[in-house]
């Protein structure tokens, strides 16, 4: 391996594709050697831009190369099995958020890389956001007592998804998945895994036979983390504008935590503390990669930030979201990683 440069390519060249090739190029630590995308024109402009090799066809861009590592935007119903053949080749993996459609897919997943001994990570731009690390640091600090409830909003925006994102077998899920994946991770990174998850799942769809066959566009999750702690987590694809809200409440303070603000609050709601930040989602993709790419260069001085095995903790949360909307009842996520013969961790 180049000590200074990882062999990299890209699988799916999205919006997510195109930020983490030019990320990649910005870090310094990172040398492209091909792309590929199902949209073979869109391929070819885009390793024209970077000078690298192109495919249509990820399996020929897997087994057609030997890389350092390999970034996964496409979603992973197009590239599960070549994610595994990338794995057994001694790939390290980068996939871009969620990890998988489903937690026991996940945990395959996680299994394989480490049976393979390679790194795995999923990408979390939030945990980079300057002020999801405020509040990290807050907490840490102690500088809240007793906290007793969080609660989230999102809002993905009523924009166009593609055609596969409505297919539960394709997308494994809608709005909880895909677009409320970084809250989640978010809540589960600063306060563990929940004991119990109870939720509600709809959609737009005319009528409940309809709505049986599509993924969910609004969400509404209720979390137990102890008899003194609790949350929820309202999700819709069905309002707008986008965006995301964290508060967090505690003895006398509030914390609030949107992608760019972070505000303390006396409990009369009455502003202590607020912070403007000017990062942007580039820039937190450009740190995440840093991360990636020295857990390989000098894995023994910069551990992994965004293991794939941590965000099994989200996974189960979700996938215990989706067993309760069925159910009608709550949920636990210590027992779907039990069951996933995964060692649960803080929950």
């Amino acid at each position: 391996m180049n000590e200074n440069k990882l062999k990299t390519a890209v699988l799916g060249l999205n919006e997510t594709g195109q930020l983490l090739l030019k990320a990649a190029c910005e870090t310094g630590y990172f040398a492209v050697q091909a792309v590929a995308d199902k949209d073979t024109k869109l391929a070819q402009r885009t390793a024209e831009q970077y000078k690298c090799a192109l495919y249509d066809d990820y399996r020929q861009l897997v087994m057609q190369n030997q890389l350092d590592c390999l970034m996964v935007a496409a979603g992973i119903h197009t590239c599960d099995e070549h994610v595994r053949s990338a794995m057994k080749k001694k790939f390290n993996v980068l996939k871009s958020a969620p990890p998988a459609r489903n937690f026991e897919e996940a945990a395959q997943l996680v299994q394989l890389a480490e049976a393979e001994n390679i790194k795995f990570a999923i990408a979390n731009p939030s945990r980079f956001a300057q002020s999801s690390l405020a509040l990290q640091k807050f907490l840490q600090a102690g500088r809240i007592e007793k906290i007793f409830l969080v609660t989230a909003f999102c809002a993905a925006g009523q924009k166009d998804n593609e055609g596969w994102q409505t297919d539960p077998k394709s997308a494994g899920g809608g709005v909880l998945l895909h677009d409320c994946y970084q809250m989640i991770d978010q809540i589960v990174c600063n306060f563990a895994a929940p004991t119990q998850v109870y939720a509600l799942n709809t959609n737009h769809a005319a009528d409940k036979q309809q709505r049986l066959y599509l993924t969910e566009d609004t969400a509404v999750v209720t979390m137990k983390f102890s008899d003194t702690f609790s949350g929820n987590i309202i999700a819709s694809k069905a309002v707008g504008p986008e965006q995301e809200v964290l508060k967090v409440y505690g003895k006398e303070k509030i914390l609030t935590v949107s992608n760019t603000r972070f505000v303390v609050c006396d409990e009369d709601d009455k502003t202590l503390e607020e912070f403007e930040y000017t990062d942007d989602l580039f820039s937190r993709y450009k740190a995440l990669l840093e991360d990636f790419a020295l857990s390989i260069l000098r894995p023994a001085e910069n551990k992994l930030r965004s293991a794939a095995r941590d965000n099994l903790k989200n996974m189960a949360v979700i996938e215990s979201a989706y067993l309760s909307a069925r159910t009608g009842f709550p949920e636990e996520p210590a027992r779907i990683l039990k069951m996933g013969q995964i060692k649960p961790v803080n929950v």
